[in-house]
C-alpha cells in the first residue's frame, strides 16, 4: 500500500494591525480603522483555515483503498518573515483545540513569485506528491471546491510531467493554484508582471507553453477591496442561511464579526444603466 501525501498549503500574514487588509483602511482607499480591518482578517483566517479542514475530513472519510494508494491530507501555513511564524503558531494554539494539526512555515525571496516558489520548494521536499495553495481572505470559500481541487490533483498525479489546476478570482487573478510534485512548473513572472498581464492568464499561457494540462475549477472571490467586501457580506449572508437547508460549512466568525460591525444589509444605489424597456415592461 503506497501513501500519496497531498499539501494544503495557505498563504497569510498574521492578522496585524497595519499590514494586513490595508486596502480596507483609510491608510489607503477603504474606510475602517487598521485594528478593525487586522480584526476581521483575523475571523476570515480562522474560518478559512476551519473549511479547508472540514474538506480534508471528507476527502480522508470518502477515499478507498482499492488502487493501492491511502492518500493523507495535512494543512501548513506559509507566511513570512520568520519571526512571524512564532506569532502565527501563537495565534492559533490560543485560539484552543483544532481539528488537526495545522503546521507552519516560512516562505522567503525578493519578490511575490519568489516567496510562492519558496514555500512551493520547501512543501515537496517534506515529501509530498500534490499542492493545492490559496490565501486566507477567502470566507466565502466553498468546502467543495476544495474537495474538487485535490480530486483533481489526484488525477493528474497519473498524467506523465503531470499538471495544474486552477481557480479564478473575481479580478482576472487567481483564487486557487497547485500541481503535482512532476509538474514542471513556477510562479515565475506570474504575480505583478511588468508587461500589465494578470495572474489568470499568466498562469495559463505558462501552461500552455509547457503543454501542461490545466484543470479548471469554480472561481472563489477573495477580498482586497471595500467593493470585494460588499460582495463577500452578501456571500456569508446567503451561505448562513443556505446551510440550514444544505451541508455547507459557514464562516460563522466572519459572520458575526460583520454583525458587530453594523454590516447586516448592502444596498446599491439604483442605476439606469440598462437595456431599453421600452418594448417590454407594460404598465
Amino acid at each position: 500500500m503506497r501513501i500519496r501525501k497531498n499539501a494544503l498549503l495557505l498563504f497569510s500574514k498574521p492578522p496585524i494591525a497595519g499590514l494586513v487588509k490595508t486596502r480596507l483602511t483609510v491608510l489607503k482607499d477603504g474606510i475602517f480603522e487598521p485594528e478593525v480591518a487586522s480584526g476581521l482578517y483575523h475571523c476570515m483566517l480562522f474560518d478559512v483555515a476551519e473549511i479547508c479542514c472540514d474538506a480534508l475530513a471528507q476527502l480522508e472519510s470518502r477515499q478507498a483503498a482499492s488502487e493501492g494508494i491511502v492518500d493523507e491530507y495535512e494543512l501548513i501555513i506559509s507566511t513570512t518573515p520568520q519571526k512571524n511564524v512564532e506569532v502565527m503558531q501563537r495565534i492559533f494554539d490560543e485560539s484552543g483545540q483544532w481539528p488537526r494539526n495545522i503546521s507552519i512555515i516560512c516562505d522567503e525571496g525578493a519578490s511575490f513569485d519568489e516567496h510562492y516558489n519558496h514555500a512551493f520548494e520547501q512543501v515537496f521536499a517534506m515529501g509530498f506528491d500534490t499542492i493545492l495553495s490559496m490565501g486566507a481572505d477567502m470566507p466565502a470559500l466553498p468546502r467543495a471546491v476544495v474537495v474538487e481541487g485535490f480530486e483533481k490533483l489526484r488525477a493528474l498525479c497519473d498524467v506523465p510531467g503531470g499538471g495544474i489546476v486552477i481557480s479564478p478570482d473575481q479580478e482576472m487573478g487567481v483564487s486557487i493554484i497547485g500541481w503535482t510534485r512532476e509538474t514542471a512548473m513556477s510562479h515565475d513572472g506570474v504575480f505583478y508582471n511588468k508587461d500589465g498581464k494578470t495572474v489568470l492568464p499568466a498562469y495559463i499561457d505558462k501552461a500552455a507553453e509547457l503543454g501542461l494540462p490545466a484543470l479548471y475549477l469554480p472561481a472563489v472571490v477573495d477580498v482586497d477591496t471595500m467593493g470585494d467586501l460588499f460582495h463577500n457580506i452578501t456571500l456569508v449572508q446567503a451561505i448562513e442561511y443556505c446551510a440550514k437547508f444544505d451541508d455547507l460549512s459557514v464562516p460563522w466568525r466572519t459572520a458575526q464579526a460583520l454583525r458587530d460591525m453594523g454590516y447586516s444589509d448592502v444596498r446599491v444605489p439604483p442605476n439606469d444603466l440598462h437595456d431599453p424597456r421600452e418594448e417590454i415592461d407594460t404598465a
